[in-house]
């Protein structure tokens, strides 16, 4: 995991500084249901990032909803879900989904090979 993102129960969460609001502001990532969450320090930043999640599941519960779940393992080939989900968030902190991203990596593989 890098220094801007958490995982917790499965879920990775993208982690900003908001210089405007003077707190760190997360959103969780590769869902695509929108939740977000925010923190003076890094400890309330975890702790609300842990009750949006467990919110979330319980939520999606109470409506007989299935959770979105971030990552599925797959993607034209097979990955752990671990692999997955960390292509996924570096392809997201780049502003590319991860078909092009992993495209561009894939590629420029091949030009060094």
């Amino acid at each position: 995991m890098s220094a801007n993102t958490m995982e917790y129960e499965g879920f990775a969460a993208r982690v900003e500084y908001s210089e405007d609001d003077g707190c760190f502001i997360g959103h969780i990532a590769g869902i695509r249901d929108v939740i977000g969450f925010h923190g003076d320090s890094v400890t309330e930043l975890r702790a609300a990032f842990k009750e949006a999640v467990d919110d979330y599941l319980e939520t999606c519960k109470k409506l007989g909803k299935k959770p979105n779940k971030p990552y599925s393992g797959q993607f034209r080939l097979r990955l752990s879900p671990e692999v997955h989900a960390r292509a996924a968030m570096i392809a997201e902190t780049r502003g590319k989904s991860l078909n092009s991203w992993a495209a561009e990596v894939i590629e420029k593989s091949i030009a060094a090979a």
